[in-house]
């Protein structure tokens, strides 16, 4: 180890690499939801670890060699990582891949190949840093590797603090500087000459140097802001920052820009000047040029929206994602008394309240408006007030959702308990009002039908197919959930209020086939036939050629309608334009899977089969046992982190505060339980140490299990610190003891059969790389909670495979 006085400075470069590594995974994930969309931040967990997977191997292989260079190879490593930062971004940028291509351009596959590549450059040399300083330095090995996880927890804690106050661009030059500096510390501490420290320290600029041209992030010609702003006279009027994205208000004063969906065709009325909202590149919705005058908001009224106004007479009124506020002005219109409007991203409601206030009208500033910044389940169970009509605004793009783009977006919002939630919440004769963008052949409605029944089914009340209604113009459809059973005369207003706009009725119990399909005339009632089915027909989940089985809190994947059975019929159409029933999110990652796995098996467990595998013969952890072991590590640890992390959001009430908050705590405890694993064993042995931490690895992950589902509506309620508070002190036990299993294991080959430790390094870093993307994929089908138990299932096989007789006293020092 290198001198005391030198020994805190090499810990801090561990720190610093380590956060800013794992920073630039979750801004990865932020760059790529901006350029291509979100569920690109699957891809990126993976090349992540493949990065740190390849380094693995890469250490293990030539440890000698690198050794003899330690000091030159650990700084230039850690050089390399802040140069590739910045720029392996840079290079994606100009590399053509669309993803929505993938299925008939074969160059899509190659381009997504390169991305996997590239990105995962920087993650390597970050690991190769961290990994030989705890390889190099065997006795120091728990205080680096302390400094090496809690630099991951912070790192996590600070990128959420920097996106509210920089562009993800200039994150990135900080987080290249971040890396340089780091590189100058190491070669302080390592005693390189003062001439190249210098030289190094002085290189902490070079990030901030690049032209303007560079850091432009260019986003994918197929999102909405791309296409608007092909629209003649177009400019961007607003960008704003915050922690959900990059918020861009867009003006168009010589074509203007009009939003209504789904308006009826006999609306008379134009609406008035708007403004576009876009989010990471995404449409979001429209500020609306509002002066007080009532009439011209009167083509809110040809909104299928506008359907709960019309059934009843609501006063008090509660909109989810109020966002630019045309709901808050529909509201208005109506003459509602009592608004509450909920937005949960602060940087849109700061924009119509301040920036935009004179051109809105100032109508969050409205008597009757009251408006809340929060999420909408966690407001619906804290706040007592009961309501009129709960509207829901369209809260997906309609090329977004139509392409399937949204398949892996969870959302807690159409769930079956959140259903339940809403319902609680409205008055006697009161209206839970959600609007869809239309798809064929129907998919939304019929799954948001699905979910309602199923809610008032579990809420024991009587006659559930009685308390709804649905109708459809052209473009959207509404559903109407009533608290009571719907009375003879709402369905006549229904009737009127269609017949007056041209819009179809498609449910209310009783309804006839001839009264649907009469305006917007489709080649048969697909919408009616399909909810009619599945009100009367037990087997029609399962006959169905799309999933729409009800969306639970477990399984919250609402925009998720692909079925591996109707695969082969959408091929067939692919030359007659059906590609649009694909799910190209659910496509893009299983894409990734099959890329990381292709390039993990040749980049990690190729090179450690082939240098690695000389094994002791007769050694009771042999070739068979080692792959087993770590592969069922690897899978068990990501799919707990995972599932655990999605649990959260919806306790914490905000996605990103969770992720960083459970990420953190996952990291920080794994890493104290890995940096105590070797005095459990002194005192146990190997197996009964790796007995007890399975132990505790499912009775708390099985208490955390219970406790989150049976105390949520209790616990949710709660402060927001106290419930970071409360997720740090019931994830941190189980994160302790998930973090013990790896490195016993790996001691106890370098004690038993040596030759060996590089295979287990790969087998691990290739189930690692793969595991992300699996979770997910079984969560989509079958929830979180059958991810948690198939993670405590592995555990219990890793457990089974791992030698049940063993010396109990380790080596003096862990294995490099």
């Amino acid at each position: 180890m290198p001198e005391t006085r030198a020994a805190g400075t090499l810990f801090l470069t561990i720190f610093i690499v380590s956060a800013s590594a794992l920073a630039y995974e979750i801004l990865l994930m932020r760059l790529f939801s901006i350029v291509q969309w979100h569920h690109f931040a699957y891809m990126v967990i993976s090349l992540a670890l493949l990065g740190y997977g390849i380094s693995g191997t890469f250490i293990t292989l030539f440890r000698d060699r690198l050794f003899a260079r330690f000091s030159r190879v650990y700084v230039v490593n850690i050089l390399l990582f802040a140069v590739t930062v910045p720029t392996a971004f840079l290079i994606a940028q100009r590399i053509p891949f669309n993803a929505q291509e993938m299925l008939w351009d074969p160059q899509g596959t190659l381009w997504l190949l390169i991305y996997f590549l590239l990105f995962s450059v920087p993650f390597f040399f970050a690991a190769n840093a961290v990994g030989l300083a705890l390889s190099f330095y065997r006795k120091e090995i728990s205080v680096l590797y302390a400094a090496d996880m809690a630099g991951a927890g912070a790192g996590t804690l600070l990128i959420l603090t920097l996106f509210y106050i920089f562009h993800p661009t200039t994150i990135l030059q900080l987080l290249s500087a971040a890396g340089f500096f780091a590189a100058a510390l190491a070669a302080y501490a390592l005693k390189i000459r003062p001439f190249t420290t210098l030289t190094i320290l002085f290189l902490t600029l070079l990030p901030f140097t690049l032209p303007t041209d560079m850091k432009e992030i260019r986003i994918s010609p197929y999102k909405s802001l791309s296409q608007t702003l092909q629209i003649m006279g177009t400019r961007i009027a607003d960008e704003s920052i915050g922690p959900f994205g990059i918020v861009t208000v867009v003006e168009s004063p010589f074509i203007p820009l009009r939003y209504a969906p789904g308006v009826s065709l006999r609306n008379e009325i134009e609406p008035p000047e708007q403004l576009g909202i876009f989010v990471n590149g995404e449409w979001s919705g429209v500020i609306t040029r509002y002066d007080g005058e009532r009439e011209r908001l009167k083509y809110l009224d040809y909104l299928t929206s506008a359907f709960a106004y019309h059934a009843g007479n609501p006063e008090k009124i509660l909109i989810v994602g109020a966002d630019g506020g045309m709901d808050v002005l529909q509201a208005l219109y109506f003459d509602a008394k009592r608004i509450d409007a909920v937005e949960m991203d602060a940087t849109i409601v700061s924009l119509v309240k301040e920036r935009f206030a004179d051109f809105a009208g100032h109508i969050y500033e409205n008597p009757h408006v009251a408006l809340h910044v929060d999420e909408a389940r966690g407001f619906v169970l804290k706040n007592e007030r009961r309501y009129d009509l709960i509207q829901f605004a369209l809260l997906d793009t309609y090329g977004g959702a139509s392409s399937g783009l949204y398949a892996l977006s969870e959302n807690y919002l159409y769930t079956v308990e959140a259903f339940r939630d809403y319902l609680r919440r409205l008055r006697p004769g009161g209206y839970l009002s959600v609007t869809r963008w239309i798809k064929l052949p129907p998919r939304d409605m019929p799954k948001l039908v699905a979910t309602a029944i199923e809610a008032l089914s579990s809420m024991h009340l009587a006659a559930p197919q009685k308390r709804l209604m649905v109708i459809r113009g052209w473009q959207t459809a509404t559903l109407l959930v009533k608290n009571g059973i719907v009375t003879a005369e709402e369905i006549r207003a229904m009737q009127r209020f269609c017949e007056s706009r041209s819009f179809d009725p498609v449910y209310y119990d009783g309804m006839p086939p001839s009264e649907a399909n009469r305006y917007n005339i489709l080649e048969r009632p697909f919408f009616h036939t399909a909810i009619q089915s599945l009100l009367t027909e037990p087997d029609f989940f399962d006959r169905y050629r799309f999933d729409i089985r009800p969306t639970t809190d477990d399984r919250p994947y609402f925009n998720h309608f692909f079925r591996w059975e109707t695969l082969p019929d959408i091929l067939s159409l692919r030359g007659a334009g059906g590609l649009y029933l694909m799910e190209w999110g659910y496509l893009i990652l299983v894409a990734t899977l099959l890329v990381a796995s292709v390039l993990s098996g040749l980049l990690i467990l190729l090179p450690a089969m082939t240098h690695g595998l000389a094994a002791k013969p007769g050694r009771p952890f042999g070739k068979s046992r080692t792959f087993l072991y770590f592969f069922a590590l690897g899978i068990a640890f990501m799919f707990l982190e995972i599932a655990f992390m999605q649990k959260y959001i919806l306790f914490i009430s905000h996605p990103v505060f969770s992720a960083a908050i459970v990420l953190s705590a996952f990291l920080f405890f794994a890493g104290l339980g890995s940096a105590f694993s070797h005095r459990f064993i002194e005192r146990a042995g190997y197996a009964k140490t790796l007995t007890y931490a399975f132990a505790a690895i499912l009775l708390l992950a099985l208490t955390d299990l219970v406790v989150l589902d049976l105390y949520y509506e209790k616990l949710v309620v709660l402060p927001f610190y106290a419930k970071a508070l409360l997720t740090v002190v019931t994830v941190a036990p189980l994160a302790f003891a998930m973090g013990i299993p790896f490195p016993l294991g790996l001691s106890y080959l370098a004690r038993e059969n040596a030759p060996l430790v590089p295979w287990a390094w790969g087998v691990n870093g290739f189930a690692s790389v793969i595991s992300a993307i699996v979770a997910t994929l079984l969560a989509i089908d079958y929830g979180f909670t059958a991810v948690i138990l198939s993670a405590l299932l592995v555990y219990g096989g890793a457990l089974w495979v791992f030698p049940k007789r063993s010396r109990p006293t380790p080596p003096s020092a862990p294995p490099s």
